[in-house]
Order: C-alpha cells, then sequence, then structure tokens
C-alpha cells in the first residue's frame, strides 16, 4: 500500500521487490575490479539475470550495456536499473520496498549515501496475524515477534546516523491525506492528492499473485484490518505478543489487553530464537566487515553529484 501510495506521486517510482540489490552487493568480491568493462559486465550480467528482474519491464541487453558504460561501482549498476524503472513513468526519484531490509539499513546507505529510508510500523499482532496466513511463511510466531522486535531496534539504531523516516500504518490508513502531506514534506516533495488513492495503480505496479497482493489491488485504504489479530491469535500468542513487545508497544502508542503472561517454556523457546538470529545478524555484519577490506573499488552510487557528494562523506 505505501509502495503504492509514494509511487503515485509524479515524481517518484518504488519498484518492487527486486532482490538484486542484497545479492549483487554480497558478490561484490566475485565480478573482479569493476574499472575493467568485463568487471562491469559481469556484475550486469548477474542484475539482469536476477528472476525477479523481470518485473520492471526492462530490457536486459540495453540494461546491461547501461551498466557497462556507467560508474565503477555497484550502487551506480543497482542505479542504472532503477532510474531505468523510474524512467518508464517519466518520474526523476526512484526507490524500491521490500520489508526485509530493515536488517541492511548499513548496506543500502553505503550503496546509495543519500538516500532516504521509509518504515512503516505496524500493530505486532496484526502483523503476526496475517503472518499466520501467508502460506509461504513457515517459521512461526516465535520468529514473527522477533522479526518484529529487530526492526523497531534496528530501524531506531539506524535513526540515529541515517534519515529513516517512520509511518505509523493505522494513522495512514485512517488518515491518509494527513500523514501523506508530512511524509511528503519530509522526502522534499509536495503531496498530491492521487498519493492517497493507491488502488487505481494497483493494477499496473502490484504482482497479480497472493492473497495480500489481491486485496491492495482491490481496495482503497480502510482500517477495517486494524485489529485482525482478533479471533486469529492464540491466547498463549496473544500473551506472549505483549510481553516480549509490550514496551515498545506502548511506544508506539498501541494498547495492551489484560492477557497475562504466558508459560516460562514459550518465553524459553523464544529467548531460543532471538539469541540464534541475533548471532546469525551479527555473523552477517562481521562479514560484510571483513569483505569490505578486500574490495577492489568504491560501492557508493556515483549517478548525480549529490551521490558523488555524499559517497566521499561516507
Amino acid at each position: 500500500m505505501l509502495q503504492l501510495m509514494l509511487h503515485s506521486h509524479p515524481r517518484i517510482a518504488i519498484a518492487p521487490e527486486t532482490r538484486f540489490t542484497l545479492l549483487a552487493y554480497r558478490q561484490r568480491l566475485e565480478f573482479g575490479n569493476l574499472e575493467e568493462p568485463s568487471g562491469r559486465r559481469a556484475l550486469a550480467g548477474s542484475i539482469v539475470a536476477s528472476p525477479a528482474f523481470d518485473k520492471l519491464g526492462l530490457d536486459r541487453e540495453l540494461m546491461v550495456d547501461q551498466i557497462v558504460a556507467g560508474p565503477p561501482t555497484v550502487g551506480s549498476a543497482i542505479g542504472i536499473v532503477l532510474r531505468a524503472y523510474a524512467d518508464r513513468f517519466g518520474k526523476p526519484r526512484w526507490g524500491e520496498k521490500r520489508p526485509g531490509y530493515y536488517r541492511y539499513i548499513h548496506v543500502l546507505m553505503r550503496l546509495f549515501p543519500d538516500a532516504q529510508i521509509v518504515h512503516i510500523v505496524r500493530d505486532p499482532r496484526d502483523c503476526i496475524a496475517s503472518l499466520k496466513r501467508m502460506p509461504w511463511w513457515t517459521q512461526g510466531s516465535y520468529h514473527s515477534v522477533f522479526a518484529w522486535a529487530h526492526s523497531i531496534d534496528l530501524t531506531a539504531k539506524a535513526a540515529r546516523t541515517w534519515p529513516v523516516l517512520r509511518v505509523r500504518y493505522e494513522s495512514l490508513v485512517a488518515d491518509p491525506e494527513g500523514e501523506l502531506r508530512k511524509l511528503s514534506t519530509a522526502l522534499g516533495e509536495e503531496y498530491v492528492p492521487e498519493m492517497a488513492a493507491p488502488e487505481r495503480l494497483a493494477a499496473e505496479i502490484v504482482p497479480d499473485r497472493g492473497w495480500g497482493h489481491r486485496r491492495t489491488r482491490e481496495k482503497p485504504p480502510t482500517t477495517a484490518l486494524i485489529g485482525s489479530w482478533q479471533g486469529t491469535l492464540e491466547p498463549w500468542e496473544l500473551a506472549f505478543c505483549e510481553t516480549v513487545l509490550g514496551g515498545r508497544m506502548e511506544r508506539f502508542g498501541y494498547e495492551l489487553t489484560s492477557a497475562g503472561r504466558p508459560s516460562p517454556r514459550h518465553l524459553a523457546r523464544y529467548a531460543w530464537v532471538a539469541a540464534t538470529r541475533t548471532q546469525h545478524h551479527r555473523f552477517e555484519l562481521l562479514r560484510d566487515r571483513w569483505q569490505r577490506r578486500s574490495e577492489p573499488n568504491p560501492v557508493a552510487a556515483e549517478l548525480t553529484s549529490a551521490q558523488r557528494a555524499a559517497g566521499r562523506v561516507a
């Protein structure tokens, strides 16, 4: 929904989940020296070979040629593709939507030092209930709770260094115009009424698959889904969620129920999930720091004077 709202702006194009951004960054050491055309061609080939590339409606050969002719950085190659996506709609600004990016804001800001991050926050009880209904989510409620907590904590940490803009889902659907006016101002843009009617563009932009996608395609913003966790979460899940996330929830204005406390068994299982996933995230950070020691080229995009200036500061 928020992707469509921003994409409805006449100056902004928000691409669907491409999945090649992080992959290209992780594989950056495999492409060799990007000062060499062969290195840029290898990078370009990896990007256009991504199955998600087809979502963008771009010509593979043309993109390869433009990347090879572009600046020798991974950020530039990704930016060239997303810029071409924005060009399809005659728009100068571009972005990409992917929920899992909260774990990699440090990577995104390396690639695009002048970027603005928009983080949408929703009642975790509704998030957990929604994931329970998704056939592709098989990890269970312990992981769902941790993902919500981790997203809040990592974006809060990132906001101390970078421009992270937060939008509360419940406020957005209750007052689309008011919230989008504030977001537009933060992004340095003028609000336009089309942003509050994202369903008009849904058929053109949103993939026609999945229950959640169909709802976005068919309905305007609505408050009907607020509190949809009722009747979906089991009593232990509600108690568990509010016990683990209560402090964070209250900071965002989410009222707690009298669900009580979960059993020690649930808390112990969650502690194991949280420790395991936290350790995995730390390992990813350490691996990234180690790989940076061997980078043959800078990674920041160099497509505009603002990016070049921001890259030098970063």
